[in-house]
């Protein structure tokens, strides 16, 4: 078994695409092996800001030899048929023999293929798959045809100790690389993955980006606890920092005290994204005067030229925010409302003044659910939008709503109002402060949906470019978190009349939209609670005997528009429904359910809405089952109004020993009509009993 290097040298690739672009170069490669009937073993791979590498461990070295059958003729066929197949074999060694099918007795010749290097077989085949590699965006540079995402300037290929030799974008494979580009830029040369990994260690390169990642990450945290300081959490610029640096080397910088009167988001918005600065903070969680800058060289000076670099170009983007700030802070929010008639939503759904007029009723609409006082949630709608006109949303629009609650404070608005500003296009995470920012965050989801739902706008497929998933996940993760008890289908309604009849005459109706989003919002809602639960289940000792997404449907599938309620209602149901009893009822459910499909056809009719003649009852056992189903009728209907799924559960149980006893003992088509359709009321009486709690049809295996 031999070993695969493979490195891919370039400019600098952007730090986003490395991890992805090293994963397809794995994949690409072992795919090719595995075509050739080349095995191999684990494969690792290793990004820098300049270099994709490709680690191959235990590669067959030459391919297995293989025999290769080539059928001719039927043995008895003419002779001139048999000469022209001997004819075609020409000159190779081939062994002659005939074999049997259904057809009769052929001829057959053998070859023995012998198995090409694997070297040989990365030579021909690697400058096509280099070619046909995908970027999410290429270039092509100098004279040539080839793209990548940026010029490439070498690359290394070695198997078995050998380089594998092919051309690929007017470079030629070899057996060196570079290290740092500016410590260590002279070429070297290796022979295998563990010496090169070494060598460019040597030459100021850290391969792997883990490694990388937690260098910056422990580095940082002891220059901020030299502080007395910490790093505030920042996984995804982490991420990022290390697939900028090959390097890497923290140095801690400091924020004019000028500075720090700004909004902490202000600060460290800046900071991550125009600097890429790691922020510091103290033990309660206040922003700090210092951050932590990531060099990607070691200098003779300790990095003082370059930290002082970062603190003066730091300076000059907080002059700027600075400036913003106390410029925004002389117009009221109410006063920018004009400003927002020139600014669109949507081409079909009006201008982001209209927009807000929207937000304010709709928001005073749900105040009561959201148990906020409905002048401040109004006023909250009224006022979200009004950030987007002021000149630190235009060079931060990250922190749209977050600034909005600044100057709502700045000017003396109520800290309610402020909040319900600051949260409202938060969709998960951090439960919201407020009542207000409860219904101002869910009225701003839910005008966005019927907006779109009214204008024939939907998500398709892979395309939802106005994130409607996101926005119907977070209207349920707001009702979820925050426990409200809200008729979803009614806030549906009401948010659909923010809108003009004439964009809901051109789709459909208020009450056939209102469904169409319910059903959306509840499917969206539930997709992350689906994944959640199966994973708890599989942790369990047996994991769940039914499909757990099938059970989320078969609550969800209901009428029911409340989340908080349907959500109680499918725990309850999950633990049910992994007892015995609620493994029977569920094949005694089907069984009657295929009964009653396949009799109701058989009488032309579509169910047998009736109770039973009591007194056309023979058998005991139907006895028993009409008995106890009528017995737990009330106390069902009382125990799902209570929201006592638990008893309810306990109720449906009980009919589990009568209805195996019914199917043991009972003839359902009886030879008299009238008995026979007696039977099949009873039948249906006791699918309605479980229906009360959810469309048990639904649930899969």
């Amino acid at each position: 078994m031999a070993e695969l290097l493979l490195e891919l040298f370039s400019e600098e690739i952007p730090a986003r695409m490395q991890e992805a672009a090293a994963i397809r170069l794995r994949e690409g490669v072992v795919d090719l092996l595995d075509a050739a009937k080349v095995t191999s073993g684990a494969g690792r791979v290793f990004h820098t800001p300049r270099r994709l590498t490709l680690q191959l461990a235990d590669v067959q070295a030459e391919q297995e030899d293989e025999t290769v059958e080539r059928r001719g003729p039927r043995v008895d066929a003419p002779e001139k048929a048999r000469e022209g197949f001997l004819k075609s074999l020409g000159t190779e060694n081939y062994e002659l023999g005939e074999i049997d099918d259904k057809k009769g007795r052929f001829l057959v010749a053998r070859f023995l293929r012998r198995g090409r290097a694997t070297r040989d077989l990365l030579a021909d085949e690697l400058p096509a798959l280099l070619g046909r590699f995908e970027w999410p965006k290429s270039m092509r540079w100098g004279d040539g045809e080839a793209r990548w995402v940026r010029p490439l300037q070498g690359i290394l290929c070695i198997f078995d100790g050998d380089v594998v030799p092919f051309a690929f974008a007017g470079l030629q494979s070899g057996a060196s690389t570079r290290g740092h580009r500016f410590m260590a830029p002279e070429p070297f040369t290796v022979s295998d993955f563990s010496g090169y990994e070494a060598a460019l260690r040597q030459a100021g390169v850290v391969l792997d980006p883990a490694e990388r990642r937690a260098r910056i990450e422990e580095w940082a945290g002891r220059l901020a606890a030299g502080e007395g300081l910490r790093l505030r959490a920042d996984e995804r610029l982490l991420d990022e920092l290390a697939g900028l640096v090959e390097w890497p080397v923290p140095l801690l910088g400091r924020i004019d005290d000028d500075f720090m009167s700004l909004p902490p988001e202000v600060l460290v918005t800046s900071m991550r994204e125009h600097q890429k600065y790691l922020a510091l903070e103290h033990a309660d969680g206040r922003l700090a005067s210092h951050f932590v800058a990531v060099a990607n060289i070691e200098t003779t000076d300790g990095g003082a030229a370059i930290t002082a670099g970062n603190e003066r170009v730091l300076r000059a983007r907080l002059w700027d925010a600075r400036y913003f700030w106390d410029t925004d802070r002389k117009t009221r929010l109410e006063d920018r409302l004009p400003a927002l008639e020139t600014m669109v939503f949507h081409d079909k759904l009006g201008t982001m003044r209209e927009r807000a007029e929207r937000l304010e009723k709709l928001a005073r609409r749900l105040a009561p659910e959201c148990g906020a006082d409905a002048d401040a949630a109004a006023l909250a709608g009224r006022l979200a939008k009004a950030d987007l006109v002021t000149g630190m949303i235009g060079e931060f629009p990250e922190l749209q709503g977050i600034m909005g609650g600044h100057y709502a404070r700045a000017e003396g608005l109520s800290e309610a109002v402020a909040e319900a500003i600051a949260e409202h296009y938060r969709f998960v995470g951090t439960p919201l402060t407020g009542p207000a920012a409860r219904a101002t965050n869910l009225a701003d989801k839910l005008d966005m949906l019927a907006g779109f739902f009214a204008a024939g706008i939907r998500p398709s497929g892979s395309k939802d470019p106005f994130a409607l998933r996101r926005a119907a996940s977070g209207a349920a993760w707001v009702i979820r978190a925050h426990a409200l008890r809200l008729p979803l289908r009614e806030a549906l309604v009401a948010a659909l009349g923010g809108y003009p009849q004439e964009i809901l005459a051109k789709t459909a109706t208020k009450a056939v939209l209102a469904d169409e989003l319910l059903a959306f919002v509840k499917h969206r809602g539930s997709t992350a609670q689906v994944i959640a639960t199966a994973l708890e289940w599989q942790n369990r000792d047996r994991g769940h005997p039914f499909n757990i997404p099938s059970i989320f449907h078969c609550v969800m599938a209901s009428a029911d528009d409340d989340l908080v309620r349907l959500d109680a209602l499918r725990d309850a149901l999950l633990e049910f429904l992994a007892t015995e009893d609620g493994l029977s009822l569920v094949a005694a459910y089907r069984r009657a359910s295929n009964i009653l499909r396949i009799e109701a056809e058989k009488d032309g009719i579509e169910c047998y809405p009736s109770d039973p003649d009591e007194a056309s009852l023979q058998e005991a056992a139907e006895r028993r089952l009409w008995s106890e189903a009528r017995s737990i009728s009330a106390a069902l209907n009382d125990a799902m109004a209570g929201e006592d799924f638990t008893a309810a559960m306990r109720l449906l149980a009980r009919l589990r020993p009568v209805i195996d006893a019914f199917f043991d003992q009972v003839m359902v088509n009886a030879e008299d009509p009238a008995l026979r359709e007696n039977r099949l009321r009873l039948l249906a009486v006791f699918r309605a009993r479980a229906n009360r709690i959810a469309d048990f049809a639904l649930i899969e295996d």
